[in-house]
């Protein structure tokens, strides 16, 4: 039995039930009524709430809204009807909630939940004061239920059996509605909005949809509540009554289907009981309301989930990688090559400029890309590559110059509509619909290119051709057999091939990749450049990578950008000869590099002690009793394929993925079963893959804020001079945003935030990913000169530094320890390096 069927059954039968239950407990027909209206108007809110990420704190007044319109519609047109003064109500909040979503809609996050806030406001105050039109305090009385003869609807049983089956009707057309494609768009809006609109979404007009079904039902309910109580007044439109309507949801379960229903019953049986006793009734309520955001946040159905867990039989699995099912590399599969229009380049870019403040990130710069052709896009970090390629696809419009398309210009327009125009690009940092599993992610993608993108009634996956094409898409990119993984779960090479899948699903003429071979292993670097190099045949590629050998065997074509202008356009071989690329691009490279040896800082005292770790992300089994020490002074190169657990380590050391059973000591202490801003207390340093840094903070503000609770004694202090002593070229950008600074300068400040306060250990996760050889340098020598300071324990794909950087390595295979040993015979014996890595 499907859970839609299910869902559906224990609709019918909490309607069933439900009148008999609430008269055996001492109260009346008309609660079960009002449980049933309240049930359609909280789960209308959680059209937005739940499902679009949006939250409105001014539902009642629609809820009100329908009230009035129904109740005047009877009295001054419609003398003793129901049915088409309800039809009215229902369309008049139905054009009003539209005209209010066209205007509201334009700002986002908290400013949209303050302009719901402030319409139910002036609402408010309109129709308690209109006294001529709305009774002003009094409200209007003698609402008509009309009389069909046998159906009599001034039988409070009559009249509860239409509100059951209307609400039952409810059930069916939301379910529908969920599980259509709008309904898709929605979920992906509340993932990841930014994501949804380049893979060609108008988020704007979904939210716009969403927003007016939802205040349109919660007007039904309204509607329905007028004819029940036969009377309306300004207090559903009151900002209590959003509140409780939003207090409804939450407390249910703003993630489950029903759980806003039961929201409702939950909010009906505290009123009418708590008010026996108090009229602050609603204090206690709002107590209860607060107790279930800290303690459970997924509402009722997470407690019910909680308490039958022990009674579910558990299932175990692998890491969602390890199950994956790679394929021989071919030609694009048909379904996603998008044919061009003219014989000219493809993409024209022409004196495109961009400026962020005093910051000149683009400086006028012109190249073109041909068609079937794969044309690398290179330079070091700060060179302007990134922005020029959110220049390219949407992201920002250009100051100046132009971008054109098969000789249509695109510069300017939204990410949706240059995406349908035939550019599709993936991300620097992977930007996914986390929350999905992969096989929703690549559909979703599809999906919007299709005609039926915007059903409201047909399921999402019935889509003619779009199953097909998601099968067809993953097997190519080597995603089969993890189709049901979690995105977000993945490892971070796993989420750069979704992030390429999302990108090509949505059937470019232009694919733009930003950094596809950061985070994957050597091997799947090999595979993966074959794929894109396969992909140019088809479709032409512009590519950003830092790996420049892979680059300068798979390009045709190569633009090398410094400090936002373009130093060289021509072949691989002119931007491999030149020296003014090789001066500011490649440092004296990683061969350099690893030669020099290094004197180690280790001591015999161990610091960090790891025993017997399991760890867990819902099912799956990440890691499987791994033991590692770190003694003082140490560093650790963690390496292992994509997938094979490092990042889940790291994180199962600062709290973020807490180990199901193990020990974990620093210094003495225990640290297991802490939280992760306690862990950090204790002196660990975490830089995430990824960085994670304050967007729209400055340098400054970024290292305040990582020193600010450090400040313990746990370890060695480090002051903001200290760290600058380090990374000197911090200095200069002091009070700069640390989200306009480069990528190369952003892990800068990662790993100084990390250092600044009191730290012990410091644990680094691909820190040299997607950086140029210059700055790779900088932060290598840097990292030399802290194991003298701290501990370190390091993640990253590049083999040759991580083994020349660390005194011990510690493979992992599948989340467990498969080999322990010094860093130096594995930089010295290929053979040994091939047999421990599968490298």
């Amino acid at each position: 039995m499907s859970s839609e069927v299910r869902s559906l059954l224990a609709a019918a039968a909490a309607l069933l039930v439900l009148p008999f239950a609430m008269l055996a407990i001492g109260l009346t027909l008309t609660s079960a009524t009002d449980v049933v209206i309240f049930a359609i108007a909280a789960m209308a809110l959680n059209i937005l709430v739940g499902h679009t990420g949006l939250v409105s704190f001014g539902h009642g007044a629609f809820f009100g809204m329908g009230a009035y319109a129904a109740v005047l519609a009877q009295r001054h047109f419609l003398a003793g009807q129901l049915l088409l003064p309800a039809l009215f109500a229902i369309l008049f909040v139905g054009v009003v909630s539209l005209l209010a979503g066209l205007l509201i809609l334009r700002r986002r996050g908290v400013y949209f939940s303050l302009l719901t806030l402030a319409l139910t406001a002036v609402m408010y105050t309109v129709s308690f004061r209109w006294t001529e039109l709305t009774g002003g305090e009094n409200g209007i009385g003698g609402v008509v239920r009309p009389n069909y003869g046998v159906l009599d609807f001034n039988s409070p049983w009559a009249f509860y059996c239409l509100v059951a089956l209307l609400g039952f009707a409810v059930v069916l057309v939301l379910q529908r509605f969920h599980n259509a494609p709008v309904g898709s768009v929605l979920v992906a809006i509340r993932e990841n909005e930014t994501r949804a609109r380049f893979v060609g979404y108008d988020t704007d007009r979904y939210k716009l949809i969403a927003f007016t079904i939802s205040a349109t039902l919660t007007g039904f309910a309204g509607v329905l509540s007028a004819f029940h109580h036969r009377f309306t007044s300004a207090d559903p439109i009151a900002i209590q009554f959003s509140g409780e309507l939003l207090a409804m949801v939450v407390i249910g379960g703003m993630r489950s289907f029903l759980g806003p229903a039961l929201g409702a019953l939950f909010f009906m049986l505290s009123r009418e009981y708590l008010s026996l006793f108090t009229s602050s009734w609603l204090l206690f309520f709002g107590l209860m309301f607060v107790g279930f955001i800290v303690f459970s946040p997924t509402g009722l159905i997470g407690v019910a989930e909680r308490l039958m867990a022990p009674f579910r039989k558990k299932f175990e699995t692998d890491a969602a990688m390890a199950a994956r099912r790679v394929e021989a590399v071919g030609p694009v599969p048909h379904e996603f090559v998008h044919e061009g229009t003219g014989n000219g380049p493809v993409l024209e870019i022409k004196g495109i400029v961009k400026s962020f403040g005093g910051i000149r990130a683009v400086r006028g710069i012109d190249f073109t890309v041909k068609d079937r052709t794969l044309h690398a896009l290179i330079g070091p970090n700060g060179a302007g590559k990134t922005t020029a390629f959110n220049l390219i696809s949407g992201l920002f419009p250009p100051d100046k110059g132009t971008v054109t398309l098969d000789g249509r210009q695109i510069g300017g327009l939204t990410p949706q509509a240059i995406t349908a125009a035939g550019v599709g690009r993936s991300f620097q940092i992977t930007n996914l619909f986390g929350g999905l599993t992969i096989e929703e992610n690549v559909r979703l993608a599809i999906q919007a290119r299709h005609s039926g993108r915007f059903g409201v009634w047909a399921r999402a996956t019935a889509l003619p051709g779009v199953a097909a094409d998601t099968t067809t898409l993953m097997r190519y990119l080597g995603l089969a057999g993890i189709e049901q993984a979690e995105a977000g779960s993945l490892s971070y090479g796993g989420q750069r091939l979704v992030d390429m899948a999302l990108a090509l699903a949505t059937r470019p003429r232009i694919l733009l990749l930003d950094e596809p071979l950061a985070g994957l292993a050597s091997a799947e670097r090999r595979r993966v450049g074959d794929i894109i190099k396969t992909i140019s045949a088809d479709i032409p590629v512009l590519l950003v990578e830092h790996d420049i050998d892979r680059v300068f065997q798979i390009a045709d074509h190569v633009t090398v950008m410094n400090d936002g202008d373009v130093l060289i356009d021509g072949t691989v071989e002119q931007a491999r000869s030149s020296e003014r690329v090789q001066a500011v691009y490649l440092g004296s490279g990683t061969h350099a590099i690893t030669a020099k040896e290094r004197v180690s800082a280790a001591t015999d005292t161990a610091l960090l002690v790891l025993r017997d770790i399991n760890t867990f992300y819902g099912k799956s089994h990440i890691l499987n009793d791994v033991s590692i020490d770190v003694a003082e002074g140490e560093i650790i190169a963690l390496l292992g394929r994509n997938g094979a657990g490092k990042s889940t380590l790291l994180k199962t050391i600062t709290g973020i993925a807490p180990p199901a059973s193990g020990t974990i000591v620093l210094a003495g202490e225990a640290l297991a079963g802490l939280s992760s801003d306690r862990i950090a207390r204790r002196g660990v340093g975490y830089v995430p893959q990824g960085r994670g840094l304050f967007a729209g903070m400055s340098v400054k503000d970024n290292l305040m804020l990582g020193s600010l609770k450090r400040l313990t004694g746990a370890g060695r202090h480090w002051d903001e001079d200290r760290v600058l002593s380090f990374f000197p070229r911090l200095r200069e950008r002091w009070t700069t945003p640390a989200d306009f600074l480069s990528g190369g300068e952003q892990q800068m400040v990662a790993v100084a935030r990390a250092l600044v306060g009191d730290t012990r250990v410091l644990l680094l996760d691909e820190p040299f990913e997607g950086l140029s050889p210059a700055i790779t340098e900088e932060l290598f020598e840097a990292f030399d000169k802290l194991r003298h300071e701290v501990a370190i324990v390091i993640v990253d794909h590049h083999l040759d530094l991580a083994l020349a950087l660390s005194d011990r390595t510690v493979a992992l295979e599948r989340g467990a320890v498969t080999w322990t040993g010094a860093s130096k015979n594995l930089r010295e014996d290929q053979d040994l390096r091939r047999k421990v890595l599968w490298l």
